[in-house]
């Protein structure tokens, strides 16, 4: 049971320490200009691939992506608010989110009166810079805490933006660990937000152990990572991988992975899928607290994954979701706003969810006339009379369940036993020629041996 329990799944602190070994990458990445393009994305996917192997590919600005278009790509090397004395009011360069992302170039002098129309800060939260956008219409603007807002003298300012924006490419990075079987599990994590640590440094530090980790052994599924831009970037990979999706078996969009809030898994659009019900099992029973959001059309790129033509079954693991957190898209989304702890809880739950996916069979009960003599095979302890342990139960419970239609996870979930415990009956019962794959099943790629 042992064995079984260190193939199935890393315990917390070995998680922990996984964590730590990967929280320099977050400070690494922590200080980048990131956006859906850019020089920010390749330097980021170069330091990630530092940890892991990665294919970098570049999609070339103009691309159609069905209904999309790859934008043009965005580059900035300064941008500031200067007074009258040549003083810097607003600088880029002190915090990235001081520049509206995809901002367009801008060298003006103007009134505070004409350039308050181009800036944006958070009355309610003061000393804080928000975080925002402007990817698909031609505008520029700059952040800022609202404290210094209200604090600017009324004057003449400097307003400059040395950006460019021009045909280039949209950059994805993946890294894909090969495992018995070509079907593919997909993990997705967004790498466009700037300088904030829970969205999503946290998702890319969690997506780089779970490969690391999967590296380290050949798994049953093959196991993609996806590390691109939120939106245009799995609408881009999904555009240039549309033959090859039939392989994915399920998947995972990953982010958010270290505030301070209960794990939250929300559901693919089918809502019933596999990799739905081993996170239903999986947050229950390990991680009290956990909670569990059925499918809207709203969110991150599970949204792309599960539009109706792809219907893939993909659910997203988050923490707090998006916009639900204090410092969500703002400087307040610092290191101080996650937590080793948390990251590394949330490392352990994706990785249990996923190889409960991996390893949830069918099997058909080869004696099913009756229970078979147990003890007989060594499966059931020589004297009886005592209470029935869990491990006798389950063998139970997989023998009287195996008839074809019911999965190991189903067993699992009807008779309240975890399911590593029902997993090593399988097995168990594998060895002694009780049980084979369901005939739908009855693969090398899908058996329990």
């Amino acid at each position: 049971m042992n064995q079984v329990r260190q193939q199935f799944s890393r315990d917390y602190l070995q998680c922990l320490s996984a964590t730590r070994a990967v929280w320099p990458l977050m400070e690494s990445l922590f200080p980048i200009c990131r956006s859906i393009t850019g020089e920010g994305v390749r330097q980021s996917l170069r330091i990630v691939a530092e940890y892991i192997p990665l294919r970098i590919s570049e999609v070339p600005s103009g691309t159609p992506v069905f209904d999309w278009t790859v934008p043009p790509e965005w580059n900035v090397t300064d941008a500031f608010i200067a007074d009258a004395t040549g003083r810097r009011v607003v600088d880029f360069k002190a915090h990235t989110l001081h520049l509206v992302s995809y901002s367009t170039p801008v060298d003006e002098l103007m009134a505070l009166e004409q350039l308050r129309a181009h800036l944006h800060s958070l009355p309610d939260r003061p000393n804080t810079i928000p975080y925002r956008t402007s990817y698909y219409d031609a505008n520029w603007g700059f952040c800022l805490k609202d404290s210094v807002l209200q604090a600017l003298p009324a004057g003449v300012y400097h307003a400059r933006i040395d950006s460019t924006l021009a045909p280039g490419h949209l950059t994805y990075g993946e890294c894909l660990i090969e495992g018995d079987s070509a079907d593919e599990v997909l993990i997705f994590t967004h790498v466009c937000h700037p300088s904030m640590v829970n969205d999503n440094l946290t998702g890319v530090a969690v997506a780089t152990a779970l490969a690391q980790e999967l590296a380290k052994t050949r798994p049953r599924l093959s196991y993609r990572f996806v590390f691109a831009p939120g939106t245009i970037g799995s609408i881009t990979w999904l555009a240039r991988n549309e033959s090859r999706v039939k392989l994915i078996r399920h998947g995972l969009v990953l982010g958010l992975l270290g505030d301070r809030g209960p794990l939250t898994y929300k559901r693919s659009r089918d809502g019933n899928t596999v990799i739905d019900q081993s996170a239903a099992h999986v947050l229950a029973r390990s991680f009290p607290g956990a909670r569990l959001m059925d499918f809207e059309p709203y969110g991150y790129d599970e949204r792309q994954f599960c539009s109706p033509g792809f219907n893939l079954a993909v659910g997203r693991l988050t923490r707090t979701p998006n916009g639900q957190y204090p410092e969500y898209h703002s400087s307040d989304d610092d290191f101080s706003a996650i937590g080793a702890e948390e990251v590394a809880q949330s490392l352990q739950a994706a990785e249990c969810i996923l190889r409960t996916a991996e390893w949830n069979d069918t099997l058909v009960n080869l004696q099913p006339k009756c229970e078979p003599r147990l003890g007989a095979r060594g499966l059931y302890r020589p004297v009886g009379g005592g209470s029935l342990q869990q491990s006798e139960s389950a063998l139970l419970w997989v023998l009287n369940q195996s008839d074809g239609t019911h999965s190991l996870l189903d067993i699992a979930d009807r008779s309240g036993i975890e399911f590593p415990v029902i997993l090593a009956a399988a097995r168990s019962l594998f060895d002694a020629k009780l049980v084979r794959p369901a005939p739908q099943l009855a693969d090398a790629r899908r058996g329990v041996q």
